[in-house]
């Protein structure tokens, strides 16, 4: 008599999903926040959800428990942590107070904040169909979570510097359309995925790590308003200097397919 079969039995992981949860509940906290007008706190609970992100996908590498139902969820989770959280907060923080100048400029405010949104939703969209022939160590576009943290340490850094919202709006505004476009467009960022192979790292890393821990306790919103820039200012760099690279390359190519045989 064959052995029954047993139904396979459907369910989640908990760990690596606990932690997407957490990271989906920081980004709701964030929106109720701004809302509210706190908006260091709401800055802080993005941080806190991008560090989350970043532990969630980790978990379950390192546990083999990952799943297309992790995939979609961390997906969805996203879109709420760095694209609606920092978009609405970004709004109620200063772009709102463009309806101060003109009904035109109230308009701009909240398009802006919508086109942050909608580039994030679009992000996430390419990066899930190109998740499997993507080069893994670089990102095509500006990631959402870098995205976010530079837009709410911006933020947390100006709150800090009691520099009201209202005296930056269109500052705010350009940078707003600008983080957006930069998660939709083709610029390559270093993805940090291409670390050191095995479990020992070179000391250095270890410095590195301490000295950012440091620098942190000193000054935080400055040292992530800092590193935002730094960041979305290597991608720039990177592909500036790629397309200077391939450009004198053609030429080369060229000139020796012109060039008279010897």
């Amino acid at each position: 008599m064959e052995a029954e079969t047993k139904p396979r039995r459907k369910g989640v992981f908990l760990l690596p999903n606990l932690m997407t949860t957490g990271a989906l509940f920081a980004g709701f906290f964030s929106i109720i926040s701004g809302i509210g007008g706190e908006y260091t706190q709401a800055a802080i609970a993005v941080v806190i959800a991008g560090i989350l992100d970043g532990l969630d996908g980790r978990l379950a590498r390192l546990t083999n428990t990952q799943s297309d139902f992790g995939i979609q969820y961390d997906s969805l989770s996203d879109l709420v942590s760095f694209g609606l959280a920092p978009a609405l907060l970004m709004y109620n923080w200063s772009l709102i107070h463009l309806k101060t100048v003109s009904p035109m400029a109230a308009k701009l405010g909240w398009l802006a904040a919508f086109i942050y949104a909608a580039c994030a939703a679009l992000r996430l969209a390419r990066f899930n169909t190109q998740a499997g022939s993507s080069d893994k160590q670089y990102f095509q576009g500006l990631a959402s979570p870098a995205a976010a943290g530079t837009m709410v340490a911006t933020i947390w850094f100006c709150n800090d510097r009691a520099i009201a919202g209202d005296s930056v709006s269109w500052l705010m505004l350009l940078l707003t359309v600008g983080l957006g476009l930069l998660m939709f467009s083709r610029v390559r960022y270093f993805s940090f995925k291409g670390g050191p192979a095995g479990d020992r790292v070179p000391i250095m890393w270890l410095f590195f790590l301490v000295l950012v821990f440091v620098l942190l306790s000193i000054d935080t919103p400055l040292v992530l308003f800092l590193i935002g820039y730094v960041y979305v200012a290597s991608g720039l760099l990177h592909t500036a200097l790629g397309l200077r690279q391939r450009r004198q390359e053609r030429k080369i190519q060229q000139s020796t397919r012109t060039s008279p045989d010897e």
